[in-house]
Formats: structure tokens, sequence, C-alpha cells
């Protein structure tokens, strides 16, 4: 379908109202609103059913990293498809998900040499739960099975996933979820709880409250601690210096798994394949999803050290735990191609070379009185809006909604930007582009924003 090809448009919008139901979507939204329909993409851009072109500035939802429309990624499904489109990992394999297990354990950091395939994020974080308990249980210590995660961090939506998210208005309406699950303080420098604090002394503060929570707890009930190298969900929070490094120590004094959940972070988002590369610790187990196929096909995985891999080596021990897609063929061969891509254009190289160029067009909204802080790395950013730069007080719910869905998301989709306006912490615009993007993106994501926040100001 070319630009000049568009669809029915009126049609697409009453089928949708009639038919879709849009995932964490208000549906009221769009009784008296036509509904965004996306058409094409390509590159760094979007396309509506109208026509009307939008700067992609969340890569899809944290995934098209190599950008839209690449021929080279959905011409792999279709050869693969065309040779085996299906088969299970049920006591069998097939050559893809071979190929692409071995060249993800190659990439991956320390002795991370199993991959354990998904179908996406939320799967992967419940199958590593899953096989921190069964893991613990098999070598002696059954009574390991609670789990720690950050303030207002997202894990997934699936009851296992859902537990270890962090972010309350997620939960409420699907409780009671899978007990075990507790909460540790986030790394929002910005938000720190002493003024005075230097970077390394607040990520000093805030690794030991996880010593702290294991304590509390009882150090033989707890199975693992679930972080993201930048936290997603509140904006963008960058581990502080030395963090990761506490972390570690503690989880080997404890012995408790430290899962790196890297489904947004992972394959060049911060310009590394993993963010536990990006900052030098090694976790026991990376999730991932996303970025891995770039999208084109569901895809997810959990990698997992050898150590966790031993016990389940017994001739008559198993890992209770399968999903019917996971390592697709079709999905293991687009994956393949993807990487392909990152090597061959150096899109992890360059991610690192304009990573602080992406910061400083943003960090030139700091002029604007609405914007309190720019954080975040690689391509991947997060800016929290405030009333009063000063005393940075909290938004109310009620000015929160005002701000975010009765202006911002609708204002900055209409100027031309996909962003996220989020209120799962504190109001923030997050910014993921795909990994292509370069200096004349980045000019007109700060343009458009300036525009839109400068009239959002004035709505508050």
């Amino acid at each position: 379908m070319t630009i000049d090809q568009q669809p029915d448009a009126a049609a697409l919008d009453r089928s949708a109202r009639e038919h879709l139901w849009m995932h964490f979507t208000r549906l009221a939204t769009y009784q008296d609103n036509p509904i965004p329909v996306i058409v094409r993409g390509d590159g760094a851009y979007i396309y509506d059913s109208n026509g009307k072109r939008y700067l992609d500035g969340l890569a899809g939802l944290f995934v098209v990293q190599a950008g839209h429309g690449r021929h080279e990624l959905a011409e792999a499904a279709a050869k693969q498809a065309s040779e085996l489109a299906y088969f299970p990992l049920w006591s069998y394999a097939h050559p893809k998900a071979i190929e692409l297990a071995e060249r993800l354990t190659d990439l991956a950091p320390g002795d991370l040499n199993r991959v354990f395939f998904t179908t996406g994020g939320s799967e992967a974080v419940e199958s590593a739960w899953k096989l921190a308990r069964s893991y613990f249980k098999k070598v002696g210590k059954p009574l390991k099975t609670k789990v720690l995660s950050r303030s207002i961090a997202y894990h997934g939506t699936s009851m296992g996933a859902l537990s270890i998210t962090g972010v309350p208005i997620l939960k409420q309406d699907f409780e009671p979820l899978v007990p075990g699950a507790f909460r540790v303080p986030n790394t929002n420098y910005y938000r720190r709880p002493d003024e005075s604090m230097t970077p390394e002394q607040f990520g000093t503060w805030a690794a030991n409250r996880i010593a702290e929570a294991i304590e509390f707890e009882g150090p033989d009930t707890v199975a693992a601690v679930y972080l993201e190298p930048v936290q997603n969900a509140g904006g963008c929070f960058p581990p502080p210096p030395g963090y990761f490094e506490r972390v570690r120590e503690i989880c080997d004094r404890y012995d408790v798994l430290l899962v790196s959940d890297e489904v947004i972070c992972a394959f060049g988002r911060l310009g590394e394949y993993f963010g536990a590369v990006r900052y030098g610790y090694q976790p026991d187990i990376i999730t991932v999803a996303k970025g891995l196929t770039s999208g084109y096909v569901p895809l997810g995985a959990m990698i997992v050290s050898e150590k966790l891999a031993q016990p389940f080596l017994d001739a008559r021990s198993w890992f209770a735990h399968g999903i019917t897609y996971g390592g697709h063929p079709v999905g293991s061969a687009v994956a393949l191609a993807n990487l392909d891509i990152f090597e061959r254009e150096g899109l992890n190289e360059h991610v690192r070379t304009n990573s602080q160029l992406f910061r400083s067009y943003l960090e030139r909204l700091y002029d604007l009185p609405i914007v309190g802080d720019v954080r975040g790395d690689g391509y991947f950013f997060g800016i929290e809006l405030v009333k009063d730069k000063a005393t940075k007080p909290f938004f109310t719910e009620a000015e929160s909604e005002a701000l975010l869905r009765g202006f911002l998301s609708k204002a900055l989709f209409e100027a031309g930007l996909y962003c996220r306006a989020d209120d799962r912490g504190d109001p923030v615009i997050q910014l993921a582009p795909p990994l292509i993007c370069d200096e004349s993106h980045f000019a007109e994501i700060e343009q458009i924003l300036r525009s839109v926040l400068s009239e959002a100001w004035k709505h508050l």
C-alpha cells in the first residue's frame, strides 16, 4: 500500500469501534472520537489511514529497533514459513532455534549459556520466576520462593509477571495475585529521599534497601530480585554509580538470583546487546523480547546461567514448563536476520555515538517551566513534568488526568509525534525512537515537544 492508496478510513474506524478491544485503552475515549489507525511504516515514520505521517518516537512500543519497512526481515519470515512454518520445542528442536540460542549465548555476558524461548516479555519474566522456584527446590532450598522488584517497575501482565510489577493501578482489578512478590525503592535520583545525597550515595542507599528487604523476609525465603537496567515505568530511571555492583554483592551474599529484565533495554536500546553489559554487572538470568526481532514477529526468551541448568541435567529431572509458540521457527529466523542488521549497520555503535546528542536536544527543553528532569540513556529517555521546579510538588490525580489524557496525549499525536505520556509514577513523556534515528529526528522531536509542552503549561 502506498501513501496514495489509502484504505477506507471511515470503514476501519467503524469496524474498530464495534469489534476491536484495544490494550490498556479506555474504550469510552473513542465513543465520540475517531480511533487512530496506523496502516504503514517506513524507517522512523508511521502513517495513519488518512495518509498523515508521524515520527515514531517510541519505536512502536520500545520494539522496532531496526526501523519500519525492513524488507529483509519480512523476507526472512516468508522464507522460513515456506520451509518449516511451525514446530514446537517440546522434546524436539529445529535449526533456527538452535542457531539463535547459540548466537544469543555468544552475545550474553558470563556463563549465560542456555536459552528458553517464549513468545513475549511477560512469559519470559514469569518463566524466570518458575525457574527460580524449581531450581531452589532441586538444590534443597524449597522455601526460597519470594521475589523482590522495584516500586513502579513494570514487568508484565500475566498473573505471575503482574505480581512482580510494582504499579498498583495495574494490579487492583485482578487481585488477589500470586503471593510472594515484594517491593523495594527504585532509582529515581530526581526524587531521592535526601537532596544532599550524591549519585553514589543514593545508589548505595537504594541497593542496601534490597539487603534490608531480604533480611526482613528471611534470606531462606527469597529466590530472586528483578531489576531493569534502566527502569521503564516512572520515566527511565538509570542506575546510580555503583548500584548494580552492590546489588550483585547482596545477591551473592544471600544466595538470591539476579534477574535482569531487559525486555525493553536489550538489543541496542542502551547501545549494547544487553543492558547488563552497558552497566558492567553479571545477572543469573536475562529476560528479553521486543527488540529481539525488531517487533516483526513475536519472540521472547530467558537466557540462563549454566549453574541454573545443572540440576535439570539429572536423568529423571525436567523443567515442567513450556509454551506452544516459544522459539517459533519464523520468529527465530527473523531474530537472526535482525541480528545480522545490527552487525552490518552497527546499530549499537550508532546509539552510543548519538546518545549524548539526543540528550542534548531534549535538555534544550529545560528552559520550559513545565520540564523538571530529563533522564535516561542510549535511545531511551524520560522527561518528568512539574508544576514548580523549585519545590517539585506532586501532581494530584485530577491534575495528572487533565494534563496527560485531557491534553498531552492527543496534542502530541496531532502534532506528528507518537510517544508516551505516562502517569504510572509522576507525569512523564517517554521517548525511545528506532535506533536508526539521527540528528534530524532529534531536532524534529525537540521542536514538537517544545510547541506542545509550551501549550500544556498554559493548561496548568
